[in-house]
């Protein structure tokens, strides 16, 4: 078990001293380590199993910081961060070259954010580095939204778990990068297509990569428990699986085949940000159930229903 605490002085320490440190973000807690240091950033591939093919999400705290990690900044790239920013919306920029190549998996481009979590922002702002930071679990699995998530994934492998409470978005950042003019979402979370296209218009929405990924998150099999997720509902499987030793995963009703206590409910009030916040919890539980398999069903596809879709589509794509 990894000490859990709010201590910054002693996370921004930590760090400085190129160890591992758990941050809280807004959407899902990060395996932090110095960015600017090859020697700290092995040490997340290596704690997380993460194949070096797959780049890393790059943490700062203040848009002027841009100017020294990156050669370019497109103008709709800018209007998108002077919204959004702090926020779950990732940028893929072209780098300079103190970004070491074993952040971006040797791309020219590197993703990056301010995260929107007071804890973690100050952080930032009392470091001289930015923080290398993807999501603090064992690769593929589903991605921890509390300390403790973190702790019992990780916890014998971390210097410190600096603890900021449950996330409140709880799925990732959405990332966009651009082709010449055209923004290109390489993958959905946390900010809604609507919401970005209200700022730069039409987007292109790229499907997930199955090998050497352009931006982070983006392989076709990951965010996965241990049991075999499958997407639909029971009518969709009747008389294929046992309802004794399955459980469900529901938007906002219980299915009446079930027992309910193998049953979790996203979002009893219908809204999809409830939702949002509660898929990666809720997939932990079920993961823990005495069944063989889970039925998730698909929400709406719209706003942040697209993301969990996402998530809940790759967790079953080894099924």
């Amino acid at each position: 078990m990894a000490e859990k605490g709010k201590d910054i002085f002693k996370a921004a320490h930590l760090l400085s001293e190129n160890a591992l440190v758990s941050i809280p973000t807004e959407t899902v807690y990060g395996l932090a380590a110095n960015a600017l240091e090859v020697d700290a950033v092995l040490k997340i591939f290596e704690v997380k199993n993460r194949p070096s093919f797959d780049p890393l999400i790059v943490h700062i705290s203040d848009i002027n910081q841009l100017s020294n990690l990156v050669s370019q900044f497109p103008d709709k790239a800018r209007v998108l961060a002077e919204r959004f920013w702090p926020g779950p919306l990732t940028l893929l920029l072209e780098k300079r070259s103190i970004i070491p190549d074993i952040v971006t998996a040797g791309l020219p481009t590197v993703a990056i954010r301010i995260p929107d979590h007071p804890l973690t922002l100050e952080l930032l702002s009392k470091l001289s580095f930015p923080l290398a930071a993807p999501s603090a679990n064992p690769f593929g699995y589903v991605s921890p939204t509390t300390a403790q998530h973190v702790d019992d994934q990780l916890g014998g492998k971390l210097s410190y778990i600096l603890d900021g409470g449950p996330c409140q978005i709880g799925i990732e950042s959405t990332i966009i990068g651009f082709n010449k003019e055209v923004p290109v979402i390489h993958r959905l979370g946390g900010k809604s297509i609507e919401d970005i296209e209200k700022i730069v218009g039409e987007v292109v929405v790229m499907k997930h990569s199955s090998s050497r990924p352009s931006s982070p998150g983006t392989l076709s099999s990951h965010y996965s428990p241990n049991k075999v997720v499958m997407l639909g509902d029971m009518t969709s499987f009747h008389g294929k699986i046992d309802p004794a030793r399955t459980a469900l995963l529901r938007f906002k009703e219980y299915d009446a085949e079930i027992p309910k206590e193998n049953q979790i409910i996203l979002a009893q009030s219908g809204e999809v940000k409830e939702a949002a916040k509660n898929l990666f919890a809720a997939m932990r539980e079920l993961d823990l159930m005495d069944v063989d398999q889970i039925v998730a069903e698909i929400l709406p596809e719209e706003g942040l229903g697209r993301a969990i879709n996402d998530r809940l589509r790759r967790a079953s794509s080894s099924a």
